[in-house]
């Protein structure tokens, strides 16, 4: 048996798992990475982006077909088609290339990547079953970097008629009939994509709202462009089983039972760790309920064992694994360096997006929330979506900045500012003290700021 040793050993190359590795590599740290397929794990391979992919396109159809008729704009086209195999292609050239970049930057950092399904067999010790044959390798330290994959419910196990969001994703062609069960923002997402492309969706939620995870206020935007779609919105209802000839999904609802005409049904409950099937419950690390339990390194219950990503709990977002991964990387290597991140955003890419940095409205006792909409933003209503808002939650007394959420179209970018002023300490007067450039959708979080001072300028 082929044998190797390291100083440290990641099991994972999605976010997180290839984060570490490039880090700990330009820090001198012989490190190896195992990964079953490609990197880039799931937001790479069969997540974020390529549902960023099939959004981008349905989007670009949505917008021909609004020209093929009657508009504002005086544009004019022929009425549009789609070749979604085309498109899934064009998508699978993005993630190809993006999946040839980390390998790339992992080779530039040094680090050793071996492709092959790891089974751990104590602390400090795993074996690969690789295309070429087993391979034994010891390490100094573990990184567990497993991510997580879609809940299936035992009534619709995956398979046929019944998709993932994995699948979802590859479809050749666009379904007659789409149902999705979870009102998530996965289930939206490419729920949404779908009915721009000419689908019949009908989302199916057991909450009373969908994205019930985020306030009314935000979602309402939302609900509105979902009906102007035309989707169906079942909500307090329950997903069944199907239909005894395979045709339709079975439905409990407020009103009582239906059955909903279904040529795909797309389940998006939510994820679960992946922490079966490669020896992880042999070491006996502690556990957070599902979830690996971790100090401020990403340090588990084992010495010289760590834990970063999706298996580590919620938020499960890759830009938190891959923010674990270099902590774990500059801990190793003698840093400083801790989990210590006031800033975490979210964003969810429905129509529009919906954006949420720090503490929603009620969270934090004696808060204080100021709204400017973007009806009254010159740059939105050239973009023709003027619907949505800026919020920012501040503390009444220091005027620090506590939260900041948006929804609107393309609000997806202005993220990166509310993290920084959460992330930076900020106030509502550093904030109305900025200038921000004219016309763009970021004067909205200024005039936030400024509304909130009772200083507004432009409503």
């Amino acid at each position: 048996m082929k044998t190797e040793t390291c100083n440290l050993l990641i099991i994972g190359a999605g976010p997180g798992g290839y984060a570490c590795g490039i880090r700990a590599g330009q820090l001198g740290i012989d490190t190896i990475v195992v990964e079953g397929d490609k990197p880039g794990g799931t937001c790479l391979n069969i997540g974020c982006i390529p549902s960023k992919a099939l959004i981008h396109a349905a989007d670009e159809f949505a917008k021909a077909s609004h020209f093929s008729g009657q508009n504002d704009l005086g544009i004019s086209v022929k009425s549009p088609k789609i070749d979604l195999a085309k498109t899934v292609a064009w998508k699978d050239g993005i993630v190809n290339r993006l999946t040839g970049g980390v390998s790339g930057l992992l080779k530039k950092a040094k680090t050793r990547y071996v492709t092959g399904h790891a089974q751990i067999l104590d602390g400090k010790t795993i074996e690969v079953a690789t295309s070429d044959g087993p391979m034994r390798i010891s390490c100094k330290n573990l990184v567990l970097a497993t991510g997580s994959k879609p809940f299936e419910l035992p009534s619709l196990p995956f398979g046929g008629k019944i998709i993932s969001s994995t699948e979802a994703l590859n479809l050749q062609e666009v379904p007659k009939n789409l149902t999705v069960v979870g009102g998530g923002y996965i289930g939206l997402e490419i729920g949404t994509a779908m009915a721009k492309l000419g689908a019949k969706v009908t989302v199916v939620e057991a909450a009373d709202r969908i994205l019930p995870q985020y306030d009314a206020e935000l979602t309402k935007p939302v609900m509105s462009r979902l009906q102007d779609l035309g989707v169906d919105l079942l909500l307090s209802a329950k997903a069944k089983n199907m239909s005894n000839d395979g045709s339709a999904l079975c439905v409990d609802t407020p009103d009582g039972s239906r059955e909903i005409a279904s040529d795909k049904v797309l389940v998006t409950i939510g994820r679960q760790p992946v922490t079966q099937g490669f020896g992880l419950p042999d070491l006996g690390l502690a556990m957070n309920g599902p979830f690996v339990s971790v100090d401020q390194h990403c340090a588990t219950s084992m010495r010289g064992v760590f834990a970063i990503g999706d298996v580590t709990g919620d938020p499960m977002l890759a830009h938190r694994a891959m923010a674990q991964g270099v902590i774990v990387a500059e801990h190793l290597a003698g840093m400083s360096s801790v989990w210590d991140k006031r800033a975490m955003p979210a964003v969810c890419f429905t129509d529009p997006e919906i954006v949420t940095v720090g503490a929603l409205p009620g969270d934090v006792e004696g808060a204080k929330a100021a709204v400017f909409p973007f009806a009254a933003n010159g740059r939105s209503m050239t973009m023709e979506r003027s619907e949505g808002f800026v919020r920012v939650v501040t503390d009444p007394e220091s005027e620090l900045l506590l939260g900041i959420q948006a929804v609107g179209a393309g609000v997806s970018e202005l993220s990166g500012e509310f993290s920084l002023a959460i992330e930076m300490g900020a106030t509502l007067t550093d904030i109305a003290e900025t200038i921000h450039a004219h016309p763009t959708l970021s004067e909205t979080v200024q005039e936030s700021a400024l509304k909130s001072l009772g200083r507004a300028l432009h409503i």
